[in-house]
This record gives structure tokens, C-alpha cells and sequence, in this order.
């Protein structure tokens, strides 16, 4: 008779439910002192937008807003420069770097030309397909996210957490949407996060490996649930997922040897991206690419935290994978992002605004056991 497998961490984890009711009275005082701590903190480590770089500035307010200015340059434009020489015979790389190189952009090391997946989806589907794709995208989360009821907190909190989903993904209603990259692949990854299943894993890696070919800093996303199949013992998933990693890989050196290959010897090399611009960055970028740019920044700062605490309260393999996820782009961000890349925020987006749904219940949770007398 074969010896029954202990269940894994990760498995007893998942069993325990939401985590904030199972805290000491001690543990729930620490978790609400530090979410204090980080809120007060981030009223003074946020930055406006005018302390951003005029060109990023105008991405992030053509990320969010459904009417683009006329005035409107940066990258957007260079993405749409090139989305206009491709429809004109032009191959990527070629078009790429010749917009790159007019418009002062640098065009090494090769990561500083995006991959040319969202540029081809341009090209086949048009600007408005991809944005109706990204809808669609959207829509699906919010499926999944309904279908996994049990896990995915109480109705009135799941109907919250579906109107924030809708929020973000109605960015795509935004003209210059398509040509986001980080948009694109910050919805494919939420719809990954909601979509997974234990018993049905493979079409979120499918979504995953979507996101992963739209934009290289999915990967962190990619590698994490590496972790987590490994930790888990599921060792099928856990080589799909290093599969797709391979792929990548690849992709990385095809895609290094084509920019290469057309690159002049004159052209602008990057300033590099080992900022330590501190944990400001992704505070900046979580106000400033969502509905709490409309606030002043005292109430803004602190309320783009909540959401974490509120992943972390609706715990199981899900809550646990988010906070880790988040926590790990935004320490990604505050090492190596400069404040103009506070864009790579839209890489948790609209997945992170989701917490913001179940954090009353949270706190609530943690005051209760705050009031226990043992």
C-alpha cells in the first residue's frame, strides 16, 4: 500500500482560508501598525506627475484618459510612428529602430526596442482589434473571477471587485490603448491571476505566456508561479511553466540578434535603469495610472496600499501569489525603474486595484482580533 503524500505547504496554506482570523491578538497589532506605517509613509515618498519626465507624463495621461490630446507625444507617438511606416511595407525592426533613432530614443541595449508582438497584432487585427481584444480580455477576468466563488470573497465584495476590474480594463476604450504594451500585458496577466485553476492550470499559462510575448517584465509573474509549482510538487505544471520560460528565452536572443542586426553605429545608448529611486516609483505610478490621480495626493498616496492589504487578507493560493507578485514588481520598480518608468505599474493592472474590494473586510477582521482579550 502506496504511504498517502503529506499535503504541501502550499496545500495547507490554501486550506486555512483567509488568514487575518486565524492571527494572535499580538500579529494583528503588528499587521495594523505596519499598514499605518506604510500608509503615512506614502504621503511622503509619493511624486506628482510634474516631477516626472515631460514624455512619460504623456503616456501616463494617454494611458488613462478616454480623449487623446492633440498634443499628445512620446511614446505613444513613437508606437504609433511605427504601427503607421509597418502598414506602410515596412518590417518591425527596421521600422522600430528608424522611428527610435529620429525621435532621440536610444536603441540599445536591445531591450529598449519592445518586442514586436503587440506591433504585429497592430498589424492584423488594427489598432481598434486590439483594443477590443484587451475588452474582451477584461470581460473574461471578470468571468473568472466570478466563477471561483468560494475563493474569491463574499458577492457584495466580488461585484466591487468586478466594477474595479471593469474600470481598469475600460482603459482600452482609450485611443492610444493598442499601442500600450505594458496595458496589454498587465490585462493578460490579471486574467491569469483570476483564471488558474489546481485541476485546469493551462489555459492561465496560455494567457501568461501571452503577456510574457507582449512585454519581457511579465516574466517576474511567470517565474513566481514557477516557484509556486515547485513548492506545490506539481511537477507537470511546474515544467509547462519552465517550458514557456524557454520559449521566452529564446525569444529574448531572436529578438536581440534582429536589433542588432539593424542598428547603426551612432545610434543612443540607454542611461541604464539601476535608478534606486525607492518604492516612490510604483506609489506614483499606482496613483497616477488610476481613478486616484483625481485625488489629492494625502488621500491618494495612502489608499494605493490598501489593496495589498486587501489581497493579503483574502489569503489561499490566490492572495498569497498577488501580494508576493506586487510586492516583488514594486521592489523591481524602486531598484532599477527611474521615475519615468512609473508605467511598469500597468503590469499589476487592473489586478491590483482589485484588492481595494476586499480589504474593509480585512481590517475588519484584523479589529476584531485586536479586541480579543487573549
Amino acid at each position: 500500500m502506496r504511504p498517502v503524500a503529506r499535503p504541501s505547504l502550499l496545500e495547507r496554506w490554501d486550506a486555512l482560508g483567509r488568514p487575518f482570523p486565524h492571527l494572535s491578538r499580538r500579529a494583528a497589532v503588528l499587521v495594523l501598525a505596519l499598514l499605518a506605517a506604510a500608509m503615512m509613509w506614502s504621503i511622503a515618498a509619493y511624486r506628482p506627475a510634474e516631477t516626472m519626465e515631460p514624455q512619460r507624463a504623456a503616456h501616463a495621461a494617454q494611458a488613462v484618459t478616454p480623449a487623446v490630446s492633440a498634443r499628445a507625444r512620446g511614446d505613444m507617438a513613437l508606437y504609433a510612428g511605427i504601427h503607421a511606416r509597418m502598414i506602410a511595407g515596412e518590417g518591425y525592426y527596421a521600422a522600430a529602430l528608424a522611428e527610435q533613432r529620429a525621435r532621440g530614443y536610444p536603441t540599445q541595449p536591445f531591450v529598449t526596442v519592445r518586442l514586436p508582438t503587440l506591433a504585429w497584432a497592430q498589424l492584423a487585427l488594427g489598432r481598434d482589434g486590439v483594443r477590443w481584444l484587451a475588452l474582451v480580455l477584461a470581460a473574461a477576468g471578470i468571468l473568472a473571477l466570478n466563477g471561483r466563488a468560494a475563493a474569491m470573497g463574499s458577492i457584495e465584495e466580488r461585484i466591487i471587485a468586478s466594477a474595479l476590474l471593469a474600470a481598469g480594463g475600460g482603459a482600452a476604450f482609450s485611443p492610444v490603448a493598442a499601442l500600450d504594451h505594458d496595458f496589454i500585458a498587465g490585462v493578460l496577466l490579471t486574467l491569469a491571476l483570476l483564471a488558474y485553476r489546481r485541476a485546469r492550470w493551462w489555459p492561465a499559462l496560455l494567457v501568461a505566456a501571452a503577456a510574457l510575448a507582449v512585454r519581457e517584465l511579465a516574466a517576474p509573474f511567470v517565474l513566481l508561479w514557477l516557484a509556486f509549482a515547485l513548492a506545490d510538487r506539481r511537477w507537470r505544471e511546474a515544467a509547462a511553466v519552465a517550458g514557456v520560460l524557454a520559449v521566452f528565452a529564446l525569444g529574448m536572443v531572436l529578438h536581440a540578434h534582429a536589433v542588432d542586426a539593424v542598428r547603426l553605429p551612432g545610434d543612443l545608448a540607454s542611461q541604464g535603469w539601476r535608478a534606486l529611486a525607492g518604492y516612490g516609483v510604483p506609489i506614483a505610478g499606482l496613483t497616477q495610472l488610476t481613478g486616484l490621480r483625481h485625488l489629492p495626493a494625502m488621500l491618494a498616496a495612502p489608499l494605493a496600499i490598501l489593496p495589498l492589504a486587501g489581497w493579503a487578507a483574502l489569503g489561499g493560493r490566490t492572495g498569497l501569489f498577488a501580494v508576493l507578485w506586487f510586492a516583488g514588481l514594486a521592489t523591481m520598480m524602486a531598484l532599477f525603474a527611474r521615475p519615468a518608468n512609473f508605467y511598469w505599474a500597468e503590469l499589476v493592472l487592473p489586478a491590483y486595484a482589485i484588492g481595494l474590494a476586499f480589504a474593509p473586510r480585512g481590517l475588519v477582521e484584523l479589529i476584531v482580533r485586536l479586541a480579543r482579550q487573549t
